[in-house]
């Protein structure tokens, strides 16, 4: 269970986070919607992990790349952020979050544009809980 601090040092660095990513995409990258979902802490406060969702899906495994390559690049623009707020930046973890991806294939599903689910199981994907 999340402790308070835990929520609100979460809630700190997402709202720093949204920031920079939305900063980088809008100097290098034209028309692409970058958002952080969740952010979230572990007990000790060590590491940090990150759901990102980005907008179109075409570029997202190559540009979820370079958000992973430039991991230390945006700790170090994040913890200068919140100097004043944490003592230690925690490790930042970043993942893609594909809610958008499955919320479009039930969309389409129910709009008679796919295969139909319930006559046919095995389209379905087999998620797996994280």
């Amino acid at each position: 269970m999340e402790t308070n601090r835990q929520k609100k040092i979460a809630g700190v660095l997402q709202k720093d986070l949204v920031d920079i990513l939305q900063n980088a995409a809008k100097d290098g990258m034209k028309g692409i919607i970058i958002s952080v979902t969740n952010v979230s802490v572990t007990s000790d406060l060590s590491i940090a992990k990150v759901s990102i969702s980005i907008f179109p899906q075409a570029k997202r495994d190559e540009i979820i790349e370079g958000i992973k390559s430039n991991t230390a690049t945006i700790r170090h623009e994040l913890a200068h952020r919140t100097r004043n707020q944490l003592r230690r930046m925690p490790e930042l973890l970043f993942y893609l979050d594909d809610t958008l991806d499955y919320i479009e294939d039930i969309d389409k599903s129910l709009k008679g544009k796919s295969d139909n689910p319930i006559k046919n199981p095995d389209i379905l994907d087999k998620r797996l809980k994280k």
